[in-house]
């Protein structure tokens, strides 16, 4: 992508998390919370584009101070279907970022250089969080996960499902997000389970105001 297509590429992802309702999930109006977005675009300008197949540019996130993750699931659509998941609030709740994953202060960022791990399908995601990190990239969290999903809908597919590596609530589980009953599902997988049609999503790094 050229500067340009990235400056595009941004209003396009603004203008959806508008479509999503993300500025009343935030309790502001609209113009208020694009007013919150809009300094990432100097970001989205310094950023060095990219052609890899299957790797995201960037992201732009709505922090879990903004948003609640029960809200960004049923934000979530896919073929006109609303997202759904089984686990309740206060579950979701307790999924924070594990040690070695910082966030940036302000409430929304962008993530760059997103990959949704295809090649680490069969793999435990316990053992794939340290050849992650030892190429120098981060886990996504579960809001992270939701964030990607939310602007690239199409993404979940038999092959590009995946797990969010970077969000624990100091049991075995991992969070992921794949296709149930035709509709996005935010799950949850065992930490030293392998699965075949599961990923292991992360990003190059962060970038806040």
């Amino acid at each position: 992508m050229l500067t340009a297509e990235l400056t595009e590429t941004f209003d396009n992802q603004v203008a959806r998390l508008v479509e999503k309702g993300y500025p009343n999930i935030a309790g502001r109006s609209e113009d208020a919370f694009r007013a919150l977005v809009e300094p990432l675009r100097d970001r989205v300008a310094d950023l060095s584009p990219t052609k890899a197949d299957g790797v995201l540019p960037f992201v732009v996130v709505v922090g879990r101070a903004l948003a609640p993750p029960e809200q960004m699931v049923t934000a979530l659509e896919w073929n006109g279907r609303p997202g759904f998941s089984d686990m309740d609030p206060d579950d979701l709740a307790r999924f924070v970022p594990i040690a070695g994953v910082d966030l940036p202060a302000s409430p929304v960022y962008l993530l760059t250089e997103v990959e949704t791990g295809k090649e680490f399908q069969g793999v435990r995601p316990d053992d794939a969080l340290p050849v992650i990190r030892a190429r120098g990239r981060s886990p996504l969290t579960l809001e992270e996960g939701l964030a990607v999903v939310t602007h690239h809908p199409g993404i979940l597919r038999g092959q590009t499902c995946f797990e969010m590596l970077g969000s624990r609530c100091g049991d075995k589980r991992v969070t992921g997000l794949w296709v149930s009953a035709k509709r996005p599902r935010l799950g949850w997988c065992w930490g030293g389970n392998p699965h075949t049609w599961l990923g292991m999503a992360s990003c190059a790094g962060r970038l806040g105001e």
